[in-house]
């Protein structure tokens, strides 16, 4: 599979039933991972407020992990060092732990894994690596998942918008700068690592409306302005898309304000989720860089083993 048709498979991916089978009580979810694993668990956190939920991409878990935890891995490889190390502090400490991982070290490890489909970029594996979560603790109507299908393929079908967006960055060699608010503070994150990963470009996200404790000065006077590219997120909350407006109009900067064709959560989450996948894509193409290309953190890897 090359990495456009990685990309194409997102849509199928939603439609994983993947689930775990929890039969035990618990008072906290903590999910760890590290790079295109460990966005999963930082949408999965801000989007699930029925119980604390903790997403932790580092070495060492929280203090109050115990037996009334759910520890739940993600490593697409299962090979990850830190994600393996947290695996082994959450043992000793009683916790329950599940993975969702395609192999590696990991699936032996732990019993109780999601074995998800191998042979892909670890970032191009979000759906299948996501949807266990929602399956589990928040399913998404069958209907929804239907409607986001559509959209997906729509977008797969025509993104020439976006390829000239990506064109537009190139051209004058910008700096994307990109501004999302919860829900999807993490999606705006998920952009800045695609830019980084797929693009190999740098590129840098904040939010609303805490941006508009800091980022806002910067925004009106900052030296070479006309290096950066900004984009913010439509948002359901009418008071952001306030702050957005007056922004703005303040600061004289001009955002490229992203609009989902639905309003609906998941449709969105997965609309914006592919919008990058996809501006990331083809700026790698015009840049003339392959974007499944990651030798540079597997030679990182390979001087720490």
């Amino acid at each position: 599979m090359n990495f456009l048709d990685e990309i194409k498979n997102l849509k199928e991916q939603i439609k994983s039933k993947d689930k775990f089978d929890i039969n035990f009580n618990f008072d906290n979810i903590v999910i760890s991972g590290m790079g295109g694993s460990g966005i999963v668990g930082n949408i999965f956190q801000e989007y699930y407020t029925s119980i604390p939920v903790i997403s932790i991409g580092d070495y060492g878990i929280p203090g109050f992990v115990n037996e009334k935890t759910l520890f739940i891995v993600v490593s697409y490889s299962g090979n990850t060092e830190e994600t393996l190390s947290n695996v082994e502090d959450a043992k000793k400490k009683g916790a329950h732990v599940r993975a969702i991982t395609s192999g590696g070290k990991l699936a032996t490890i732990v019993e109780k894994s999601i074995i998800i489909p191998s042979g892909i970029q670890p970032r191009s594996a979000l759906g299948y690596m996501l949807m266990p979560l929602f399956n589990t603790f928040a399913p998404i109507d069958d209907a929804i998942v239907s409607q986001t299908y559509g959209i997906l393929d729509d977008m797969d079908k025509n993104h020439s918008d976006i390829k000239s967006e990506a064109f537009k960055i190139y051209e004058n060699s910008s700096i994307p700068i990109i501004y999302g608010s919860k829900p999807f503070k993490s999606v705006a994150y998920r952009w800045k690592t695609q830019f980084n990963e797929n693009a190999k470009t740098f590129a840098f996200y904040s939010y609303f409306p805490e941006l508009n404790h800091n980022d806002t000065m910067p925004l009106k006077s900052a030296y070479r302005r006309d290096e950066y590219l900004f984009y913010a997120f439509e948002s359901d909350n009418a008071r952001i898309n306030q702050r957005i407006g007056i922004t703005e109009e303040i600061t004289g900067e001009q955002f490229t304000v992203v609009k989902s064709p639905s309003q609906d959560y998941f449709s969105k989450l997965f609309y914006l989720i592919h919008y990058a996948d996809y501006l990331t894509y083809e700026l790698a193409l015009v840049r003339n860089v392959d974007p499944t290309d990651v030798s540079t953190i597997e030679e990182l890897k390979k001087k720490l083993a």
